[in-house]
């Protein structure tokens, strides 16, 4: 499994906390950026992650930003992109179960790590569940 993750300055530190938390599970991790704490524009970082996943460079996305909304918003321009803002472990589950999310968009500002760690990988565990979820999830495109 391959993940790109990315993140604007607000979301350096839990970026960091997460790559690290994936390798050790022999994820192999492409970090996008940001790589500091200095102010930067979370589209810079967004579109990259979208990007890789929607080439199929990468299995999903993680994105990170101070409220999540920035980089959900930015990411979902995406035709292909299902990029989902959650700040519980069962939204993260429910992303995947019923919208066969591909991008998870954490909001650093409003959660804790350990919360956005265990968003990671209820996230990247959770199957998406297909049946009646197929037919909705495949509206969402223009």
């Amino acid at each position: 499994m391959k993940i790109a993750i990315g993140c604007d300055h607000a979301g350096f530190a839990y970026k960091t906390a997460i790559i690290a938390q994936l390798q050790q599970k022999s994820i192999e991790i492409a970090d996008l950026g940001t790589h500091s704490e200095t102010s930067v524009d979370y589209p810079d970082f967004a579109h990259p992650v979208a990007e890789q996943v929607e080439n199929h460079t990468a299995d999903y996305g993680i994105l990170i930003c101070g409220s999540g909304n920035g980089v959900a918003m930015t990411a979902n321009k995406h035709a292909t992109i299902r990029a989902a803002l959650c700040w519980n472990t069962e939204l993260a589950a429910l992303a995947r179960q019923h919208n066969n999310a591909n991008i998870l968009c954490i909001p650093a500002r409003f959660v804790d790590l350990t919360l956005a760690q265990e968003m990671v990988n209820r996230f990247l565990s959770t199957e998406f569940e297909g049946g009646r979820h197929e037919r909705r999830v495949s509206k969402v495109s223009c």
